[in-house]
């Protein structure tokens, strides 16, 4: 269980984001609270479970506080949801779906002896606070990081992040993942998963080994995208930097962070911007794709495996894992396709006997899809990805050389990102963070596009006297 000074830095850290917020500017205070909260602070079961409330743990304390603080301090400049029809369908669908999902789940659920109690009007409200806590971080970022200059900072961010972060592995990979437990006095996922090819996967302060390692490889694609930009003078620290990043990223043992690396290392260094969001656009259609592919069975499990296998047995044993429990799960989710089960683990199997769930939920998706039903993973996924479609239309219809370099990058990160929640859940305020960026800077180009056009057309028609 967690010790007190995993509670104390739970209560605390808003008085770090309201220092932050004191020295630094509205941008590097956002980017800076909610990346060392992520960082730093203990994962649950370390939380604050009040009344009626979703439990405040590291994901949302640091992004409440935020809130907090730019509202009292700046206030909110501008409308709250995007500005695309879509945009705030979207958001809106994502924040009050769980109504529905309430209103279709009132009855109990039974797996033989074990019943589970129907979902009323607490859960209903809790329900739309959570998935409002997990926003918080998009609509700031959409108004205070749509600059060029706060998206620089973002990925100077992350590099700063992932080079201070790469000591604490490197101490992790040597002595074994301990951080979490000298310091806040658990172990905050199952040990045996962090043995990995004959030594340790380090895990830090985060939930997973793969957490680690997919925040390094994002450090390291930050890194690289500086260095494109960078002057002379500094290329060659830059390009240091990441190799070393690279390195760190090898010793985390994770192939999925790796895969990714492989992938993106050569878009950033090679490809324009443009060519960059297509790829990432690509990438992210792919993800939103894929359970649409899974429930029609067109996704080629047995090629995967055999590929898995040729790398590494145990990886193929862990993807054959993964592609069970997603069946099983699907299964369960298509009783109720439209708004899912809702929470109390309805959308599990349970041990008729034992209450004991049966099924393990990897993926973010098959969780979404399970509790929240298809409207509410085209809600949260389709708000992930929004971003670069209205990028890759904005850069397309933009003048040559107006376009932000940085955007490219983050929207590749953010791509990624959202692949990854198809094995993993690994949606975080950082994920939330850059898609709200990237919303702000492409309804920022939209913006300016179609000022420049209304200025063209009054000077076309404006009478010659």
């Amino acid at each position: 269980m967690p010790n007190p000074i995993a509670f104390l830095a739970l209560a605390i850290f808003p008085v770090v984001v309201a220092a932050l917020y004191g020295r630094l500017t509205p941008a590097r205070a956002l980017i800076w609270s909610l990346l060392l909260g992520y960082l730093f602070l203990p994962e649950p079961p370390a939380v604050f479970d009040l009344p009626l409330m979703p439990p405040l743990n590291k994901h949302n304390i640091p992004a409440l506080a935020a809130l907090a603080i730019a509202l009292w301090r700046y206030g909110y400049d501008g409308p709250i949801l995007p500005d695309s029809l879509i945009g705030k369908a979207l958001v809106l669908t994502f924040v009050l779906s769980p109504i529905l999902t309430v209103m279709t789940n009132e009855e109990a659920v039974f797996f033989g002896q074990i019943g589970l109690p129907g979902l009323g009007v607490k859960d209903a409200l809790a329900l739309m606070v959570q998935q409002f806590l997990l926003i918080v971080p998009f609509l700031l970022a959409r108004q205070f990081l749509a600059s060029a200059d706060a998206q620089r900072e973002m990925l100077r961010a992350l590099m700063i992040g992932g080079l201070v972060y790469s000591v604490l592995m490197l101490i992790e990979v040597r002595l074994s993942p301990q951080l979490n437990n000298w310091i806040y006095g658990y172990f905050q996922h199952y040990f045996a998963q962090s043995i990995r090819f004959g030594g340790y996967r380090p895990v830090v302060f985060l939930y997973h080994g793969l957490w680690v390692a997919f925040f390094c490889m994002t450090a390291v694609v930050a890194t690289l995208a500086l260095w494109r930009q960078a002057e002379a003078g500094n290329r060659f620290r830059y390009l240091a930097g990441a190799a070393y990043l690279l390195m760190v990223l090898f010793l985390a043992k994770s192939l999925g962070a790796m895969i990714f690396a492989a992938l993106l290392v050569p878009v950033v260094v090679l490809l324009g911007r443009r060519m960059q969001i297509r790829v990432a656009l690509l990438i992210g259609l792919l993800a939103i794709g894929y359970p649409v592919l899974k429930g029609a069975d067109l996704v080629p499990q047995d090629r995967l495996l055999a590929a898995a296998a040729s790398i590494d047995p145990e990886r193929a044993y862990s993807l054959q894992f993964r592609f069970d429990n997603e069946n099983t799960l699907l299964e369960r989710a298509y009783e109720k396709p439209v708004f899912g089960w809702g929470s109390w683990g309805r959308n599990h199997i349970l041990d008729p006997f034992s209450g004991r769930i049966l099924t393990v939920t990897d993926g973010r998706w098959i969780i979404v899809i399970g509790v929240y039903g298809w409207i509410g993973f085209l809600a949260e996924f389709g708000l992930l990805v929004l971003p670069i479609l209205l990028l890759w239309r904005e850069s397309a219809l933009a003048r040559a050389g107006t376009v932000s370099p940085w955007i490219a990058p983050l929207s590749l990160i953010l791509a990624v990102n959202v692949f990854d929640m198809l094995p993993n859940a690994t949606l975080t305020p950082l994920t939330w963070l850059i898609a709200g960026a990237l919303t702000g800077y492409a309804e920022q180009l939209r913006r300016e596009r179609l000022n420049l056009r209304r200025a063209d057309a009054t000077l076309k028609w404006k009478p010659i006297l």
